[in-house]
C-alpha cells in the first residue's frame, strides 16, 4: 500500500486521539478511507432564495431580520422567532433550546437559514433549521452542492465536511490508486468521481445523483461490486481450500425413502436431486442454494440430501428460522424417516435444562442422525461428533456468517460440512448474483400436480361484512379459511392482542363456525393442537398471525383473508397464498386492504392479483421495495452497500462479474486492496 492509502487519518488538521478512536470504531483509519466515505445526499445552499418564493417542502437558504422571539407555551413548548428580508415573513421554531441561543436571537439581528419549509399555524415555518448571524455585507453562499454524509454518534456533519474537504486536497496532490483493469469503459476516472461526488458543482443535476445514476457514481457502484463480488469468491474459495466429506450416493436408503411416499418426484425435483447428490459426492463443501417457489416440493429435495449424509454415517443439521417451521419439518422428516430407522432429535431456544442436556449428549454423541431446530443450532455449546450436512430454510433470514459458522461445526479432521440453502422466497437473478455469488444456484420450476391457482381479489376494509360472510358461506359448504392479522411491529405480544381481538369479533359474528387461534405468543404445545385440529377439520376458520408463512400444509383450506396486506412484503404475502390452493378445490385470496392506498401500495398490490409467479412477483417487490426488504438484509446486515444500489445498479451486475472475473485470471494482484477499499473491516466474516 502506497501513497495517499497510507496516510492515517491523524494527518488531517482537527483529528485528535478521540476523534481518531471515534473514526477508527467507523472503519475509518486512512486518508482513502475519508474519500470513499460518500455522502448520502445532497442539499443546494448555492442560492438565496427570497422567503415570499419558498415553497412548501423545500430545502432552502433564506436571509432575513429577527423582528421578535420568544417562548411559546403550547402542546410543547418552543422558541419562536419571527425573520424578515422585505419579501414576506418566516417562522423559525425550536422544541430544543438553551437561553443562551434565546438571547442570541436578539431583533435586529441579521441571519442567514438553512432548512425545510414546511406549513404551520403562522403560515410558513422551518424547525430546527441551522442558521448563523451574517454582517450587513455580503457573504458568498455555498460555490457547491452541500453533501450530507452517513454518520455515527459523537460526528457530526460539519466535521465530515471539514475531514473530507481535506481529504479532497490530498486527493489534488496524488491521485487514488485505480484498482480496475485497464479499459476504456469506465464512465469517469476514480479521483475525478470522487472529486464530483465530495463537492458537486452547482449546476450538478440533483435529479440525476438523487437517482444514483450519475456517471461518477456509476464509476464507483461498478467499483463497489466488483469488491463485492471478489469478496464473495474469496469465502467460496476458502471453504473449498478446506475440502469437505465424501458422501457418495446411498441408492438402496433413497430407493426406500421414495417408495414409501404415495407420489414421486416432479422432473425438476428428480434434477436438482441429481445436482446435490453429485455436489455431496465431491471432497469440496457443497455450497448449493435451491429456489422454489411455495409449495414446489423443496422439502423432499431435502430429504434426499439428508439420506445421502445419514447412508454416510454423518449427521445432519436443518435449521429453520422459527419455531412454527421447525416444528413442521420436524413432523415431515419424523413421518418420513422413523420408519427408515433414523434417529432425530430437536433443539430450540426454548429447549431448557435436563432437557436441553441430554438433547446435546445425543448430538454430540452421534447417536441422533438427524438434528432439527432453530438458529439455536448455532450455539457455542451444540456439538456434532460428526456432521456432514447443514440445510438452511429461509436463507434470507439468516447472515451468511451464521449459515458459515454452522457448516464450522463438523469434526476439525473432516474439513467443513456441505451446505444446502433453501428458500421460498423467490429471488430475483440480479439480486442472487450480488447477494449470492458464493452459492450455485438450483431452481425447482414446476409444481407437483394437484396444486389449483389461487385467485387474489382486493377489497376495501370498509366492505368487511361483506367477507365474513363470504367465510360463513364457504365454510357451510365444508371448506376451511385462514384469516390472517398483520403489525407492522415484530412485537409478538402486539399481533397477539391483534389476533386475539380479531378472533374475538369474529366469534361473535360467526357462532356457528369452530373458531381456532394461533400466534407466536403460545407454547409450541398449543400451536400444535391448534394446527392439528385445524388439519383434522376439526376447526372450520383459523385466526392467525404471519407465524402461518411458512411450512403449514392442509389441502382443504381454499380461502384466505389478509388483514392490511399494504403493510407486507409482496414475496411475503404470495408466501401467505400459498398456504391455500394445496387441494383440488378452487382456491381465493381476499386482500382486505385500509383506504386510503398509497399509489405504490396499490401498485404492489396489483402484482399480486395478476399473478402468481413468486420470480415475477420478487422482481417487482425489488423493483418497487429494493433488496433490503426482498431479502429481509435489514436484520442480516448482508448487501450493506455504501454506494451501489439494486435495482438502481442492476445493469452494472454483468459488468461487475466479468471484470472481477478478469480479476481474477489476469490481475490477482489487484483483488485484496479492491476488497480492502470497499469492505475494510466488513467482511471480517469471510475469515469464519
Amino acid at each position: 500500500m502506497h501513497g495517499i492509502a497510507s496516510v492515517p487519518v491523524r494527518e488531517l488538521h482537527g483529528v485528535g486521539p478521540a476523534l481518531a478512536s471515534k473514526l477508527a470504531e467507523y472503519g475509518v483509519h486512512r486518508v482513502e478511507d475519508v474519500l470513499f466515505h460518500l455522502p448520502l445526499r445532497y442539499q443546494d445552499r448555492t442560492r438565496l432564495t427570497p422567503i415570499a418564493a419558498a415553497q412548501e417542502g423545500a430545502d432552502v437558504v433564506i436571509e432575513g431580520e429577527v423582528r421578535a422571539a420568544d417562548i411559546v407555551f403550547g402542546r410543547r413548548r418552543s422558541l419562536v422567532a419571527r425573520i424578515q428580508d422585505g419579501s414576506g415573513t418566516l417562522t423559525l421554531r425550536f422544541f430544543h433550546f438553551s437561553a443562551a441561543q434565546k438571547h442570541n436571537l436578539q431583533p435586529g439581528t441579521r441571519l442567514r437559514c438553512f432548512g425545510q419549509v414546511r406549513r404551520g399555524g403562522s403560515g410558513m415555518e422551518m424547525y430546527h433549521p441551522e442558521y448563523r448571524p451574517v454582517q450587513d455585507e455580503e457573504v458568498p453562499v455555498s460555490e457547491t452542492l452541500t453533501p450530507i454524509y452517513p454518520t455515527t454518534a459523537g460526528i457530526g456533519q460539519s466535521q465530515w465536511r471539514k475531514l473530507c474537504a481535506q481529504a479532497l486536497l490530498h486527493l489534488q496532490r496524488e491521485p487514488v490508486q485505480e484498482l480496475l483493469p485497464p479499459s476504456a469503459d469506465y464512465p469517469y476516472a476514480l479521483s475525478r468521481a470522487l472529486q464530483f461526488l465530495h463537492a458537486p458543482p452547482p449546476d450538478a443535476s440533483l435529479a440525476l445523483l438523487r437517482d444514483g445514476k450519475h456517471p461518477a457514481q456509476l464509476r464507483l457502484a461498478l467499483e463497489e461490486l466488483v469488491a463485492h463480488n471478489l469478496s464473495l469468491h474469496r469465502l467460496r474459495e476458502r471453504q473449498q481450500h478446506e475440502g469437505a466429506p465424501r458422501l457418495p450416493p446411498d441408492t438402496n436408503l433413497l430407493r426406500a425413502f421414495l417408495a414409501s411416499l404415495p407420489f414421486a418426484p416432479t422432473t425438476a425435483q428428480a434434477r436438482v436431486m441429481g445436482e446435490i447428490a453429485a455436489d455431496l459426492a465431491k471432497p469440496v463443501p457443497m455450497m448449493r442454494l435451491v429456489q422454489g417457489d411455495v409449495g414446489s416440493g423443496k422439502t423432499l429435495v431435502a430429504a434426499g440430501a439428508a439420506l445421502q449424509a445419514v447412508g454416510n454415517g454423518f449427521q445432519v443439521a436443518i435449521m429453520a428460522p422459527t419455531e412454527i417451521l421447525a416444528e413442521q419439518h420436524w413432523r415431515t422428516f419424523s413421518q418420513w424417516f422413523e420408519p427408515l430407522g433414523i434417529t432425530m432429535e430437536w433443539l430450540s431456544g426454548r429447549s431448557k435444562g435436563n432437557k436441553r442436556a441430554s438433547a446435546l449428549a445425543r448430538i454430540a454423541s452421534g447417536e441422533a442422525s438427524l438434528v432439527i431446530g432453530t438458529h439455536a443450532l448455532f450455539q457455542a455449546d451444540v456439538a456434532f461428533a460428526r456432521l456432514g450436512l447443514v440445510i438452511v430454510d429461509e436463507q434470507h433470514r439468516f447472515g451468511v456468517h451464521q449459515r458459515l459458522t454452522l457448516t464450522q461445526k463438523t469434526a476439525p479432521d473432516l474439513g467443513r460440512a456441505h451446505q444446502l440453502v433453501m428458500t421460498a422466497t423467490p429471488i430475483p437473478r440480479t439480486l442472487a448474483m450480488a447477494a449470492y455469488a458464493d452459492l450455485d444456484c438450483s431452481v425447482i420450476d414446476e409444481l407437483p400436480p394437484g396444486r389449483t391457482a389461487v385467485t387474489t381479489v382486493l377489497i376495501d376494509n370498509s366492505r368487511r361484512q361483506d367477507v365474513v360472510a363470504r367465510v360463513a358461506a364457504a365454510c357451510s359448504e365444508g371448506r376451511q379459511a385462514y384469516w390472517v392479522c398483520t403489525l407492522i411491529e415484530e412485537n409478538d405480544a402486539l399481533q397477539a392482542q391483534a389476533a386475539e381481538a380479531t378472533a374475538a369479533e369474529l366469534r361473535l359474528a360467526l357462532p356457528q363456525l369452530a373458531i381456532g387461534l394461533i400466534h407466536g405468543r403460545l407454547k409450541p404445545a398449543e400451536k400444535e393442537a391448534v394446527m392439528s385440529a385445524f388439519k383434522r377439520g376439526e376447526l372450520a376458520l383459523l385466526v392467525a398471525t404471519t407465524v402461518i408463512e411458512v411450512g403449514v400444509d392442509v389441502p382443504n383450506a381454499s380461502l384466505m383473508i389478509v388483514e392490511n396486506p399494504e403493510r407486507l412484503g409482496l414475496a411475503q404475502l404470495h408466501q401467505l397464498r400459498g398456504r391455500v390452493g394445496r387441494g383440488a378445490q378452487a382456491s381465493h385470496c381476499v386482500l382486505l386492504y385500509q383506504t386510503p392506498l398509497s399509489a405504490n401500495g396499490r401498485q404492489r398490490l396489483g402484482v399480486l392479483r395478476e399473478s402468481t409467479d413468486g420470480f415475477y412477483i420478487a422482481e417487482k417487490d425489488l423493483e418497487l421495495r429494493g433488496p433490503g426488504e426482498v431479502l429481509g438484509t435489514r436484520q442480516t446486515g448482508l448487501l450493506e452497500f455504501r454506494i451501489a444500489e439494486l435495482p438502481t445498479h442492476e445493469h452494472l451486475l454483468d459488468d461487475a462479474q466479468v471484470i472481477a472475473d478478469t480479476i481474477r485470471e489476469s490481475y490477482p494482484a489487484l483483488a485484496e486492496p479492491l476488497i480492502q477499499r470497499w469492505t475494510g473491516a466488513g467482511q471480517q466474516f469471510a475469515k469464519v
